[in-house]
């Protein structure tokens, strides 16, 4: 564990996620004490110039709420999209208020999950993020619940973090909240333990996961912290999750919150955001060849192995790849249209591009474009 928190504590480029309830009152609106220590510990870990940090910060739609006279977090998308557009302003203000009094400028970079879902916007953002570090501004990622709708939000910003996470590449992921780490039972209760480490998903088995908490200002919990420490996790970035009072800790590798180790290689940056971020279009069932040869041997997927389309989707959408049980074995990018669709199934490419023309002898899903989902 030791070797762990030192690898932590000499990370160069680090995501700090931190919540709504770490920022606001309980009833809404900005704690400008509780901004500016974190940013007191941010800044501080920067200063030496041989870290980078980009923050995604949660608390639009919180610091929202208080001016517009109301009392807790809307269910409804217009009025959460309302606190978002007048709570954004607020909260990128404090923090440029608060990071002035260090000399240091603030980039404020709003992502919807169809930013990091489409190739060109993903590009992008990667593009900013990076020019902004190497400007010595400070990254401040939020997801854009203005424009946001149900079938693009992210729903909460600790799957946006772990995204964030890969798409810079950094070094390590840490999750800050109003709960010090993973615990093997509810914290608030005598006789719980905090778990100080996981090295595979497998160790959280049987633990009972909380929801979010009281306040209502925030989306996430536990659950979605795991789920995206998980992600992080898989794709090589290790993971920190803690209380923001224990942020300074965190940040220099000492023992505290649950560290998770990571699980997997980093992969390509597509496939990452195609299996998290990416909401698929339609879906396109495959026959029982067609799905060995996708899952099994990683093959592209071809118009022959196709048994049926449904949706409406355009080339260079994200599209659901199913077995003839209408199990979801992986997603990925399609070359076609739907309506092209029908006329490919079990067909040969040879012999679309003798009835159709060159342009029909490829791939429907090539397999750069694709992830197979495992259960």
């Amino acid at each position: 564990m030791a070797g762990a928190r030192q690898a932590v504590g000499e990370a160069r480029r680090i995501v700090v996620k931190v919540g709504s309830s770490s920022l606001t009152t309980a009833s809404g609106g900005l704690d400008a004490d509780r901004v500016d220590a974190l940013v007191d510990v941010l800044a501080k870990v920067r200063s030496g110039g041989e870290r980078e940090i980009v923050l995604v910060s949660s608390g639009a739609i919180a610091a929202g709420l208080a001016p517009l006279g109301l009392r807790r977090r809307p269910k409804d998308l217009a009025r959460q999209q309302a606190a978002a557009s007048v709570g954004q302003g607020l909260l990128v203000a404090r923090y440029t208020a608060s990071f002035a009094r260090y000399g240091v400028r603030v980039g404020q970079v709003l992502l919807t999950s169809d930013d990091m879902s489409r190739r060109a916007h993903h590009r992008n953002a990667s593009r900013t993020l990076d020019k902004l570090l190497a400007m010595g501004a400070f990254p401040i990622v939020n997801e854009n619940d203005t424009v946001a709708t149900d079938e693009i939000r992210f729903g909460d910003n600790d799957r946006l973090a772990a995204l964030v996470a890969h798409l810079v590449h950094a070094d390590l992921l840490v999750l800050l909240s109003d709960v010090d780490g993973v615990y093997d039972g509810d914290p608030g209760k005598p006789g719980t333990s905090r778990i100080a480490e996981v090295r595979e998903v497998s160790d959280l088995a049987g633990v009972e996961i909380g929801s979010a908490g009281k306040a209502g200002v925030g989306t996430g919990g536990m659950v979605t912290k795991v789920e995206a420490a998980r992600i992080a996790a898989a794709a090589g970035v290790p993971v920190v999750l803690t209380s923001a009072i224990h942020a300074a800790d965190a940040l220099t590798g000492q023992d505290t919150g649950t560290y998770f180790h990571p699980t997997g290689k980093r992969s390509a940056d597509r496939l990452l955001w195609l299996q998290h971020a990416s909401t698929p279009q339609g879906a396109l069932t495959l026959d029982d060849g067609a799905v060995q040869a996708v899952v099994v041997r990683r093959k592209s997927l071809l118009p022959a192995g196709i048994a049926a389309v449904e949706g409406e989707f355009s080339a260079g959408d994200p599209v659901e790849l199913r077995d003839g049980t209408g199990h979801a074995v992986a997603r990925g990018l399609v070359n076609f249209d739907a309506k092209e669709i029908p006329r490919l199934i079990g067909r040969s490419t040879h012999e679309l591009a003798r009835e159709l023309g060159p342009a029909y002898e490829r791939e429907v899903v090539h397999r750069d474009d694709l992830v197979v989902l495992h259960p």
